[in-house]
């Protein structure tokens, strides 16, 4: 891959010091001038109390840089913000919701792209189950959009209110409704495209069967912006549940959660929407610190699980099927406690507690943070074996592993001792990387389960992927995007960085 308009790229001093781009002035001014004149003064911000907001990602890893933040309308104005950029050498990191937690969304230095302007639902269509979105739009407000048809969008994830669904597509998001959906890649039916050069891809079908040459939709979703800019989608949708169960349970290992999502999966099939774990220093980390947290089993347990059944049927009783599930568990010495909601308060209740989690963190000092997935009949031995290591690595370490066990995604995240200094932990990250995906790789895992891999993981990538692989993706890179101007050191390393 050549270098953005020879200007040199992002650079890795560390995984958290990139080093920014230096763009010429007279190329960027001429650039933000017709910009400026085609989308309109007011959607270009340039001062620093205006930019501000789209520069600071959620995990404070990155602060961004950049020369302009531009907010076009529409696709077509995309794609002319991106035609004046590629003819001009600017390059471009285009951002969603800034909800990211890898650094794929913000600009070292790059003009920066916000598609939040481009959030209208253009299509719904119940019979076929889709629903068309612009980019910009919510994850809320296209699971509300679905909603009020009587139909379901299923993904998922904690950000939901402020992400949108351009970014889920371009990372490929994950969340709690995995086991039975998928990611966000098997939501998706069509796509549409700005491509590097400025020309707009029309992929927006409607269609569950079509055999027609290369799936450039599969290519462009989880892609990071890095190959083109997704400014709308056809998303699948489904029939709206009717019937719900939602049960937390506690248990002394790990192994029992997994013996226990076994044991309901054989019962429940895929009506098991749901299947979630954490630890207890997780849980006890959310009942201190989150408001309205509330302890649902007496006492305390090793791990928590948390499963949910949903139904389109209104004779299914899901509840008396967890309720048979669980006494077989109990009789067979997997289950301590275990709760089910009876009311969509209380479901709401018990999901909180797995949802605060990542936030309760926060206030427990530095926390590195590990997105990896490993097979799911391993889930449980990763655990133990990677908490072992870490522990050993650095005594008083307070390992908080929890996830979506269902699907073999595990958040393995460590806090910090108590009473360490944040920043001389947060200097331990790229030791603790290497323990730790040493390990997930041993299993046959993934380093990047949900979150992509943005600037955050690009040498982890290079260290565990396949060169194959590797050579594979950068001649993709090179074909659709040859100057290297979209998302510019995010996710591969290009060659003389």
């Amino acid at each position: 891959m050549r270098r953005a308009g020879g200007w040199g790229s992002v650079r890795a001093m560390s995984s958290t010091t990139p080093r920014p781009i230096l763009l010429p002035a007279d190329r960027l001014q001429a650039a933000l001038e017709a910009i400026t004149a085609r989308i309109g003064a007011a959607y270009v911000l340039t001062a620093d109390a205006d930019t501000h907001a789209y520069l600071e990602e959620p995990r404070g890893l990155f602060k961004g840089v950049t020369p302009a933040v531009v907010r076009p309308a529409n696709t077509e104005d995309v794609a002319f913000v991106v035609k004046t950029c590629a003819e001009l050498g600017v390059p471009l990191v285009p951002q969603g919701g800034n909800t990211g937690l890898v650094g794929g969304q913000v600009p070292f230095g790059a003009l920066l792209l916000s598609l939040n302007r481009l959030n209208k639902v253009r299509a719904l269509d119940a019979t076929d189950l889709t629903l068309t979105a612009e980019a910009g739009c919510t994850l809320h407000q296209i699971q509300q959009a679905a909603a009020d048809a009587d139909c379901l969008f299923p993904l998922s994830i904690a950000s939901e209110g402020t992400c949108q669904i351009g970014g889920n597509l371009a990372t490929n998001a994950g969340g709690t409704a995995v086991l039975r959906y998928g990611n966000t890649r098997e939501l998706a039916l069509g796509l549409e495209v700005v491509l590097a050069d400025g020309r707009i891809w029309n992929g927006l079908s409607r269609l569950r069967k079509d055999n027609t040459g290369y799936d450039l939709r599969n290519l462009f979703i989880g892609s990071e912006g890095t190959l083109g800019i997704i400014t709308a989608a056809v998303l699948r949708l489904y029939p709206k549940p009717r019937k719900r169960a939602t049960a937390l349970i506690g248990v002394t290992d790990v192994h029992q959660v997994l013996a226990l999502f076994r044991r309901l999966r054989t019962v429940a099939g895929d009506t098991l929407t749901g299947f979630e774990f954490l630890p207890d220093v997780g849980m006890e980390m959310v009942l201190k610190h989150m408001p309205g947290a509330v302890r649902a089993l007496q006492g305390q347990h090793a791990f928590y699980a948390l499963a949910e059944l949903t139904s389109t049927r209104q004779d299914d009783d899901l509840g008396a099927m967890v309720e048979g599930v669980l006494g077989e568990a109990f009789e067979a010495g997997e289950v301590e406690d275990a709760v089910i909601a009876s009311s969509e308060a209380q479901s709401l209740a018990l999901w909180k507690l797995r949802e605060d989690l990542s936030e309760a963190q926060k206030f427990e000092g530095g926390s590195i943070k590990h997105d990896v997935s490993v097979p799911v009949s391993k889930v449980a031995e990763f655990v133990e074996k990677a908490t072992l290591a870490v522990e050993a690595h650095m005594p008083g370490l307070r390992t908080c592993a929890f996830g979506h066990i269902g699907d073999g995604n595990v958040h393995f995240n460590l806090s910090q001792p108590l009473g360490m200094d944040k920043q001389a932990y947060l200097d331990s990250w790229e030791a603790f990387n290497r323990i730790v995906h040493d390990i997930v790789v041993s299993y046959g895992g993934s380093i990047s389960a949900e979150h992509g891999i943005g600037f955050l993981k690009r040498e982890e990538l290079v260290h565990y992927k396949d060169p194959v692989a590797l050579d594979v993706m950068a001649q993709i890179k090179a074909a659709l995007d040859p100057a290297g101007l979209l998302n510019p050191g995010k996710m591969l390393v290009a060659k003389g960085e």
